[in-house]
């Protein structure tokens, strides 16, 4: 039984693991502190991102090209299994 590519959700960590990575950093960083508002949010946000190490933002590449590789071979079934 395939999947519909449709009803996969779109916030899915099987295939955005950049985003979540590197979200789950940015988060543990600047919630070390009470927000004050938006605008501190916003400039919180700027600062963790431009600290973060590039080599932090390749791996996180890295491991969702590994997925996806995973994904495609397992013809969009379930591909846990193949990335041990």
């Amino acid at each position: 039984m395939q999947r519909n590519p449709s009803k996969v959700p779109a916030n899915s960590t099987d295939l955005n693991p950049v985003d979540y990575r590197i979200w789950g950093l940015i988060q543990e960083c600047f919630y070390q502190a009470e927000v004050r508002d938006i605008n501190d949010l916003k400039k919180r946000i700027v600062s963790v991102w431009a600290e973060l190490k590039q080599t932090i933002v390749d791996k996180a590449i890295d491991h969702w090209q590994t997925m996806l590789r995973a994904c495609i071979y397992g013809k969009g079934q379930h591909f846990e299994h193949l990335l041990n």
